[in-house]
Parts: structure tokens; sequence; C-alpha cells
């Protein structure tokens, strides 16, 4: 390891001990310590907020793959990372460095000095702090837990903001534990200005957003009704809006799913940046997903795979489970599953999705995390959907174990921290 990302892991360490709770869904710390900073959040010019429960990386990326085309420079602030904290901080299109990441949270940490913030709110003021330095770019913020009272919800204008898939997902942190509740908390505070809505996984849930933002007064943009797209034939995608349509090359990304995605940032690139279509057209062909649909093609556990294709997917709850499901529907191969899972998660709900779909189902622990569930307890709550239960003990074992088919497709599933050790491993 080297001596930055110990150092970084040391500052990391140091900051989680600042406030006693890893996740507190209030503000008055964040404006506490934006203040102490100067209130770099009043200072950006140009902001684009995504909240939801899935989607909402997928739009970020492809928004900006898009405005990149344009000729526009963006910042872009995302959770949680794959493999390294610096995933989060982007300015300038430059992921940053670990020599420049520990500066800035040295920096803030004196600031900070003793009062109480958690970490996420600590890396948010970060991130702003240092987004002052290019405050006439782009600005795309991934909201965290909900929104409302989520550390990035502290503007006082932006752009637009963007709604992706709404689900059931981090019930313990919320009273109404219902899909209205959690439409509420991500939408209750969004600003007066442009909202662009997702694609949804039912009608139902499109009507109750709607009804959620009746009292906004922004101007609104419904997938399905304001604009939409449909598969055509040879990898095309028609895309339709009140701008007219276009005949768009399918971007190089896996999952129907994606294309509603990246159909809800053309919308908002259309809409709030007039971007040019062949800007469009270039800019969707650039976008790349880590960690969602991810064909891992060369390296350590490519190679334990055998003639079998490698996929990984950060998916944890039942939307995303749903979207996976249908893209598992339609390989003309085999698909295995590889599952671990957080113990806060539908466990069940999540597995059921693939009920009669995938070959096989290995269970594996998540490395390096107190909080996922063993795989004997999984085993015991699913034990009903699938007779066919593998367990195994590591990444590497449950991969290797797969090297008994031929052109198969091994799929490892069910969280963002377990993707992550598996691009480590790789």
């Amino acid at each position: 390891m080297s001596n930055y990302r110990m150092k970084l892991q040391k500052i990391i360490s140091e900051l989680q001990q600042k406030h006693p709770k890893k996740i507190d869904l209030t503000l008055n710390r964040t404006f506490n310590l934006l203040k102490k900073l100067g209130n770099p959040q009043e200072k950006l010019l140009n902001v684009i907020t995504v909240v939801g429960t899935n989607s909402k990386y997928s739009i970020c990326k492809s928004l900006k793959a898009i405005l990149n085309q344009s000729g526009y420079k963006c910042n872009l602030y995302l959770s949680p990372h794959l493999q390294s904290y610096t995933e989060r901080f982007i300015f300038n299109d430059l992921e940053i460095s670990e020599e420049n990441l520990i500066n800035l949270l040295e920096d803030i940490e004196k600031t900070l000095g003793d009062d109480p913030a958690t970490l996420f709110e600590i890396l948010t003021c970060a991130y702003l702090k240092m987004c002052e330095e290019y405050k006439n770019n782009i600005t795309l913020i991934e909201a965290g837990l909900f929104h409302q009272f989520d550390s990035t919800n502290i503007f006082k204008k932006n752009l637009g903001s963007i709604i992706g898939s709404i689900g059931l997902d981090h019930l313990k942190w919320i009273q109404n534990k219902t899909i209205d509740g959690i439409i509420h908390e991500k939408t209750v505070k969004l600003l007066n200005s442009n909202i662009f809505v997702n694609k949804q996984q039912n009608e139902d849930i499109t009507l109750k957003i709607k009804k959620a933002l009746k009292s906004n007064k922004s101007k609104k943009f419904f997938f399905g009704s304001d604009f939409n797209y449909v598969k055509a034939e040879n990898n095309f995608m028609l895309y339709e809006d009140s701008f007219g349509s276009m005949l768009l090359p399918e971007p190089n990304v896996f999952g129907d799913h994606q294309l509603a995605n990246i159909s809800t940032s053309i919308a908002a690139a259309r809409n709030l940046f007039k971007i040019k279509d062949e800007d469009i057209k270039k800019g969707i062909t650039k976008i790349e997903f880590k960690g969602r649909l991810q064909e891992i093609k060369s390296g350590n556990l490519k190679n334990l795979v055998g003639s079998n294709r490698l996929f990984c997917d950060g998916g944890h709850n039942i939307n995303s489970s749903i979207a996976i499901a249908q893209w598992v529907k339609q390989q003309n191969q085999s698909v295995h599953l590889v599952v671990g899972m957080m113990k806060d998660k539908d466990h069940l709900g999540f597995v059921a999705s693939f009920k009669d779909i995938v070959k096989s189902i290995t269970l594996i622990d998540i490395p390096n995390q107190s909080d996922s569930i063993s795989k004997e307890e999984f085993k015991a709550k699913i034990k009903e959907i699938n007779k066919n239960i593998i367990l195994s003990n590591s990444i590497k074992e449950s991969i290797q174990s797969m090297k008994k088919y031929q052109n198969d497709i091994c799929l490892v599933v069910g969280s963002l921290y377990l993707v992550g050790e598996v691009l480590n491993l790789n």
C-alpha cells in the first residue's frame, strides 16, 4: 500500500471520530462548518442536484459525458466510492489525487476544530470548499441519504434537480417507511428551478412524485410524457422530446434501465444547455460506468473464470435487482450469481427477482464489512426461493468455481462494498 493511501486512511479514521453517529440526519453541523469555511456553496454558479434511490450515479456520469463533449467543464461529487475516496472528488473533469485530498481534509479538520460532524458532512464541506476554485464549471452533486436532511441540501439556488428512480431502501432512517415517505424526503426540499424525473418502476410511483411536487414552482419534465426513448433497429435508440426526435447510437453500457437514465440526462442537457444533437450523439458513446453491469475483461479475477464472462453490479435493493434481472433474461448465455449483502437490506426480495432465471446462486461474506450478513444467515433467509444455493469462503474461490462451466456469465451482485473488493482484487 502506498504511503499516501495509508495517510489517507489514517485521516479518514480520525475524521470518523468527530461524531459518534455514522449517519445523523440534521443539517446544523454542516451549516456550522460551511460558515467557518466562508460559505463556499453560495459561490458556486451552476449546480445540478441528483436525488433518488437508484440511478443517481448513472445520470451524473451520462450528463457529464454529454456536457464534456459540448465543451463544458464539470465538477462531480459522488458517493459512495468503490475503491478509493478520491473517486468522490472530481474537479475540472479530473479525479483528485490522494496527496491533494489528504491536504484538503487536513485543512478542513483544522477549520472544524473540536466541533462535531459526521464523516459524510466533512467530505461534503471539503468538496464544496475546493469547488470554489472551479466555481464557473457545471457542478453535479449526487445527493446522499434521502436529501431533505442530507448535507448536500445546502444550496439556495440551482440550475435544476434530477430525480432518479425511487424505491424502498434505507428504511431504518425514516419514520414513514413507505414509498410515500421516501418520495417526501427526496422531493420536499427541492429548489424552484427545473426538475427532471427519470423513468420509475411503475406509473403509480410517477403519479406519487407528481403529487409530491405539486407545490414546487419548478418547470417539470417527466419521462414518458415530456421526453422518452424507444429501442430502434441495429442497436440504435430513438429519443424524443419537445425539441424533436434524435436517432442515437446505443451507448456502450449494459441494461435497458441505463437507456432510461441516459434519456433523462439528455432531457436535462437539451433543456438547460441547448446541447447540439451532434454532441449528444458523440457524448453518449463515451459514457463509462464503474461497478454498474460492468464487464471485467482482464485482470486477476478474469483469469480465474475460465471461458466465462465476468460482470459486477453494486445493486443492493429491489429496484436494482429487478433491473438487473431484466438484463439477465435478455442474455443468450446462462448466468450464475455470486451474492453478498449488508445486513439492513431486503435479502429475500432482492434474490426473489432472480427466481428461475439464473443457473446457480453462490453466497459469500463481504470482506472487511462487519455490517454484512453472513452467508449462513443469508442462506437460511432465501432457501425457499432456491434450493441450489452454494456457500463460498471468498470472492476468489466463488469465481474460480465457475471454471467448470463453459461460456456462461458470472455476475457478482448485492453491494457496492462487494464490487469495490472485486475491483481491488482484480
